[in-house]
């Protein structure tokens, strides 16, 4: 993308410098020179541009599928039901940056009551991280027993086989096989997340902005201030 818009900056300056039609052919290269010096002098402006285009591109798909993003997996969601901004996280159950978000995501819940939370399971580190996927979203076909179970799995450190099974057993959580009502679920957030160029954890969407990676609580906080302003 970054390739293809250089071409085009560079490739005509009177894309950024819209010249009036009487301007002579001397004059419009001395301008179009001018330009291309400058993005030449300023080449961070391409990287801009172009980042804030993919943005906007991808915003685009978020809004288009919105109710897909934003419908939870039965139980799979914490917050407030009803809330006014859901903020959305594909996580991993072996990522330690999902694993270090957990604290981020609590405590915007717990001081922003109008905020919904919902979890999207996205197994990308392997065969263990599938198995944890597969009991968490077991658990969200059991009312009161997701957050639990999401929340002992996290704080018992990598899905080892061993580990799951006893924080399953615990939890009571039984149903760890995949069953096609899992597969269809895992199979979506595949395609969600590819969709909007998401292809590790964690990733958190809220309103029309997407955070492919661990983002601190203030950039959170911000964007859920940002995405509650535009509904107003």
């Amino acid at each position: 993308m970054a390739v293809g818009l250089v071409g085009a900056v560079l490739g005509g300056g009177a894309m950024l410098v819209a010249a009036p039609a009487s301007v002579s052919a001397p004059e419009r290269a001395k301008i179009e020179s001018v330009v291309r010096d400058y993005i030449l002098r300023n080449p961070e402006i391409i990287q801009e541009a172009a980042i804030k285009l993919q943005s906007r591109e991808i915003g685009k798909v978020v809004d288009a599928n919105r109710a897909a993003f934003e419908t939870p997996y039965k139980n799979a969601f914490a917050g407030n039901p009803g809330g006014d901004v859901t903020l959305v996280e594909f996580f991993d159950y072996a990522c330690g940056y999902c694993r270090q978000s957990v604290a981020v995501v609590d405590r915007l819940i717990a001081e922003d009551k109008a905020l919904r939370v919902v979890y999207r399971e996205f197994p990308v580190l392997g065969p263990n991280s599938e198995a944890a996927a597969r009991a968490s979203l077991a658990a969200a076909a059991q009312p009161g027993k997701y957050s639990a179970f999401h929340h002992a799995l996290f704080a018992a450190g990598r899905p080892e086989p061993a580990t799951l099974a006893r924080v399953a057993a615990a939890q009571g959580i039984t149903a760890t096989a995949e069953t096609p009502e899992i597969a269809v679920e895992l199979g979506q957030n595949a395609q969600l997340a590819a969709a909007i160029g998401v292809r590790g954890t964690p990733a958190f969407i809220v309103g029309d902005q997407v955070f492919p990676a661990a983002v601190s609580y203030e950039t959170l906080k911000q964007a859920i201030a940002d995405a509650r302003a535009r509904r107003k």
